[in-house]
This record gives structure tokens, C-alpha cells and sequence, in this order.
């Protein structure tokens, strides 16, 4: 059966994590007060992966911008991504804290761990600045996801979260027309 997210909270963890050259600890509190954006993918050093972080790591100012941190999650150590990062150049590019998640904590949270391959599926969960999911979508290991897509997601999120009495339509983009939901539309859109 498939669970629903939305509007799930976040369960509290603690993660090592890889960001900037630098070892660190990541954990609930650290994603409290705004935005947050967790990026699953299956490992390092592998394929479809670095085109999707390289994708990120090139529009991590506009997340920045939109008061957004990005999360990039595997199954693969801390170590793994500092030894990625020192050998591949798009993964040395890459700002946002790499979090580790060998033990799958966070992929079981998620449901999103492939238990028999020992690697998370390709997943986006979107999450609110009190721990609350607004939006996920998952793919299966071989689909590549798009950052414009999830920053233009994110970015809907954050306008419905702080507009409540409109809705964004769709490749709505900020700046572009709302929805008032409202009788008079029944069946004029």
C-alpha cells in the first residue's frame, strides 16, 4: 500500500554528512526555520547520479535565494562523497551538505529504500520550515529528475504556504497568474 506524505512531520535523525571539504553531523533541528529540499538517489560513483547533483549543485544559489538548503541523500558514507568529491569534478562543484546514510534511517523514513539492492530510489521530498513534507515525488533508479522542476515545485510550495486562498497552476512560475479558487470557476478552466 502506498503511504501518503503530505503534511507528514519529518522524524527526528541525525546523519554524518560531507559539505565543502568538511565532515559534519545533520540532523531535524538543523532543517527547522526553512526550507529543505532531500534529494535521494541510489550511490556514488555512478551514473544518472552526478548529472542529477551537478544539475543541483549549478541552481544551488537560486534554492539558496529561496531561503531553500538541499539535502542529497545515499546509503553511502560520508567517506564516499569526500572521496567522490576529490575525484570527479562535478561532485567537487556541489555545496550542499552530501548526507550519509548507510544504516538507511532516513530511506526508511522515507520509504524509499530498495531493501534488496541496498540503495534509495530516485526521490525529492520537499519539506516546509517546520519539518512538515509539501511535496515528494519518486522514480525508479534509472529516471533522472530536473532541479528547475523541483525549484519551480519548491517554489509553488512556498507561495501556496504563504498565500493560503490561492493555488498555482501548472509550469506556473513566480511572478505568473494564480488561482482564487472560487464557485464562479466551476468549469470555466
Amino acid at each position: 500500500m502506498t503511504q501518503n506524505f503530505i503534511n507528514q512531520e519529518v522524524a527526528d535523525f541525525n546523519v554524518n554528512a560531507y559539505q565543502n571539504g568538511d565532515l559534519k553531523q545533520v540532523t531535524k533541528q538543523d532543517i527547522l526555520g526553512k526550507w529543505s529540499v532531500f534529494f535521494f538517489y541510489p550511490a556514488d560513483f555512478t551514473f544518472v547520479c552526478p548529472t542529477e547533483l551537478g544539475d543541483l549543485a549549478d541552481h544551488y544559489a537560486e534554492f539558496q535565494n529561496a531561503n531553500t538548503e538541499i539535502y542529497s541523500v545515499s546509503e553511502d558514507s560520508e567517506f564516499v562523497h569526500k572521496a567522490w568529491a576529490e575525484a570527479t569534478d562535478t561532485i567537487a562543484k556541489i555545496q550542499y551538505p552530501m548526507l550519509a546514510d548507510p544504516a538507511g534511517k532516513l530511506a526508511r523514513f522515507f520509504n524509499v529504500l530498495d531493501e534488496e539492492a541496498g540503495q534509495a530510489y530516485r526521490a525529492v521530498f520537499i519539506v516546509d520550515p517546520e519539518g512538515k513534507i509539501q511535496s515528494y515525488t519518486i522514480n525508479n533508479m534509472g529516471i533522472g529528475r530536473n532541479a528547475e522542476e523541483v525549484l519551480r515545485t519548491l517554489e509553488a510550495a512556498q507561495f501556496v504556504a504563504e498565500h493560503g486562498d490561492q493555488v498555482c497552476p501548472a509550469n506556473w512560475h513566480p511572478g505568473e497568474e494564480t488561482i482564487t479558487p472560487s464557485l464562479d470557476l466551476v468549469g470555466k478552466l
